[in-house]
């Protein structure tokens, strides 16, 4: 009995630490931290004068709750899929691990949490934003994926809000730079879901989601699309020199970034297999990073 009790005692800690793993793992910490780069990124080159620490500090704690429970809401939403694909079967729903009543009771304290700090504490504009993107993520992207593949060009647009929130929070309105941000972010995320969706495609098939490169037996139109936002990514990420936000050291890193991602692009229009897919989706989560960092390095 008394080793029994002594098990019982010794096993609770690592039941609470494993349960708070699963519901971290429900918030992607790895899209929350993007979120919330771009996020800082846009409150940085929107700021002047001098510059409001604290303001920042509340701007990404709201929006690292609006985004953290955003990512709960779409795990609860897709938790019967993700049961159908591999890559996903483990998570913490699909696996059972956690209920689907505790993760909505989660991603509703999240989320409301997150609205209300950004609403009292930094403005409401920042809020409404983050709002936005919320709605835009849950019901309009969510249910789009088992429908049409234009579901990865709608939901690119909750995905590039983030920087006008960051954008907003900072100058208390949305100008012409702003979006800017936003078209670099929306641009970025086609190719790299279509390289996603490539790696994936027989998973995401098997989910019923019917991704561009799911219903696209030969990869043309993938291939295509890749091409094509690479390419006004590129120009996109010369309008901040042109709009003196950032100098001619950003330009010139923008301009080699832009052609090394260009052409990475090509060679998976050329392959159409898994390691040209996967070449493309490394290669673009080196490159968002890198950008930012020019911008913010570089800002005038």
């Amino acid at each position: 009995m008394k080793d029994a009790a002594k098990a019982v005692v010794l096993s609770a800690p690592e039941g609470v630490w494993s349960r708070g793993a699963d519901f971290l793992e429900l918030t992607k910490p790895r899209i929350t931290s993007l979120v919330l780069l771009t996020t800082l990124v846009g409150f940085y080159v929107g700021a002047r004068g001098s510059f409001a620490w604290l303001a920042l500090w509340h701007t990404l704690v709201g929006t690292a709750l609006v985004a953290a429970g955003a990512s709960v809401w779409n795990m609860w939403a897709e938790r019967r899929s993700d049961a159908r694909m591999l890559r996903t079967a483990a998570r913490p729903l699909p696996a059972g691990r956690l209920q689907p009543r505790e993760a909505m009771l989660f991603a509703l304290v999240l989320s409301l949490a997150g609205l209300v700090y950004l609403f009292l504490l930094v403005h409401p504009l920042a809020a409404l934003l983050a709002a936005a993107t919320l709605a835009g993520y849950l019901l309009v992207y969510t249910p789009l994926k088992t429908r049409s593949w234009l579901c990865t060009l709608v939901g690119a647009v909750p995905g590039a809000i983030p920087p006008l929130i960051g954008w907003g929070a900072a100058t208390g309105r949305i100008s012409a730079e702003g979006w800017i941000l936003f078209a670099i972010l929306f641009l970025w995320q086609l190719p790299h879901f279509y390289a996603i969706g490539w790696m994936y495609r027989d998973d995401y098939a098997r989910a019923g989601f019917p991704m561009l490169p799911v219903i696209d037996s030969t990869g043309s139109r993938t291939s295509r699309q890749v091409s094509l936002t690479i390419a006004a990514l590129v120009l996109v990420t010369l309008a901040p020199f042109a709009r003196h936000l950032a100098g001619p050291v950003y330009l010139a890193g923008a301009i080699l970034l832009g052609a090394a991602f260009l052409g990475v692009g090509l060679i998976f229009a050329r392959g159409r297999d898994r390691a040209s897919a996967r070449a493309l989706f490394v290669f673009s989560v080196c490159y968002l990073p890198a950008l930012l960092l020019l911008l913010v390095a570089d800002r005038t």
